[in-house]
């Protein structure tokens, strides 16, 4: 009798259930027990990758409400009402979003921008949400708006200070000898960079950090998080969206978070005023690629950057060099013509 049953039950298995290997399929859960029991435990990469399971869970994890809270557990900082304004007027709303900050930031390197491609509108402002974790916990949120339309910000370098001088932020974190290597493993910072006007976004930062050095004088302790992005003049030119995070205290004591700045530098380690990082951030967020960046990846873009930036400035070296000899050979000749002038008359 089981074995009949059995048989009569097989006869009508689904094609999806025989494939299984089961009986039953998601589908034989209400939709409600999916989503609030089972999609509400995963995380944003695994969330999109269930969106192209079938059509059903596509439906289910397409709900705003999902990726809007995916957002917030995520980067703490834009849980603020204006964000979230923002949030929802992107084009696939807070799933754009998380789209567009969560995977490493890869501006197309191997060509130079269209020259008829029209500057990007500049937005009356950017609004930057930084979030900061040491071994998961959150030490530092903050979201942070940055006007962009006065001549100051066009004509200054750009930078974007998100603690006052004398403000400091302490930390759980112990300073010891071991404590720059024990930052470079577990010290992960987001900064996103947010147009609302464009209804984009992207991270300018590596995740992890891609150098921690303590001076030597101050003994204060320099993390660095960097992106490096296509300039105007294609693959011979570079920038580096810099991010430093600078941090102090005493020996065996707690360490203290002083500085959290971003700043945009050429090949040549200058500074790029804010009309220029702006027109280059933007040209990012629009043109740039997106890649789920592996561990260390943004530590070797960075190494390789700093390779270039030596060669160029051997290579400026060097016809700086020529040059002297030139000029050295030329005054030579001028000196022995005039004194031979001076002798034969």
């Amino acid at each position: 009798m089981a074995i009949s049953a059995c048989k009569s039950s097989a006869k009508t298995m689904t094609t999806d259930e025989k494939e299984c290997g089961a009986t039953t399929t998601i589908s034989a859960l209400h939709p409600d027990v999916v989503q609030a029991h089972i999609l509400t435990r995963l995380d944003g990469p695994s969330l999109a990758s269930v969106c192209c399971a079938s059509s059903q869970l596509h439906a289910l994890s397409n709900d705003e409400s999902l990726w809007r809270d995916m957002c917030h557990s995520t980067w703490p900082s834009t849980d603020t009402p204006r964000i979230r304004d923002i949030v929802s007027s992107f084009p696939a709303g807070a799933r754009s979003f998380f789209s567009d900050s969560f995977s490493l930031l890869v501006s197309p390197h191997d060509q130079a921008p269209p020259s008829n491609l029209n500057p990007p509108v500049s937005p009356p402002e950017i609004i930057s949400a930084v979030d900061i974790h040491y071994r998961g916990n959150l030490l530092f949120s903050k979201a942070h708006e940055t006007e962009t339309l006065s001549g100051w910000f066009r004509c200054s370098p750009f930078r974007v200070d998100l603690l006052d001088p004398k403000e400091v932020v302490p930390t759980p974190i112990t300073i010891s000898d071991g404590t720059c290597q024990d930052l470079a493993e577990n010290l992960k910072l987001s900064w996103i960079v947010i147009d609302a006007t464009g209804r984009r976004a992207a991270n300018l930062s590596s995740w992890r950090p891609v150098s921690v050095q303590r001076h030597w004088l101050s003994r204060e302790i320099h993390a660095r998080f960097a992106t490096i992005l296509a300039g105007d003049r294609g693959s011979t030119e570079f920038v580096q969206c810099g991010i430093v995070v600078t941090c102090g205290g005493c020996e065996g004591g707690e360490m203290q978070m002083r500085e959290v700045s971003l700043q945009v530098e050429d090949m040549d380690g200058t500074n790029l005023n804010g009309k220029d990082s702006l027109v280059i951030m933007q040209r990012a967020m629009q043109r740039g690629e997106r890649k789920k960046g592996r561990k260390g990846e943004g530590k070797e873009r960075y190494e390789e950057l700093l390779r270039r930036k030596a060669e160029r400035k051997e290579r400026k070296l060097r016809r700086e060099g020529r040059l002297d000899s030139m000029c050295m050979a030329f005054s030579v000749l001028f000196f022995a013509s005039v004194w031979m002038l001076c002798l034969f008359r």
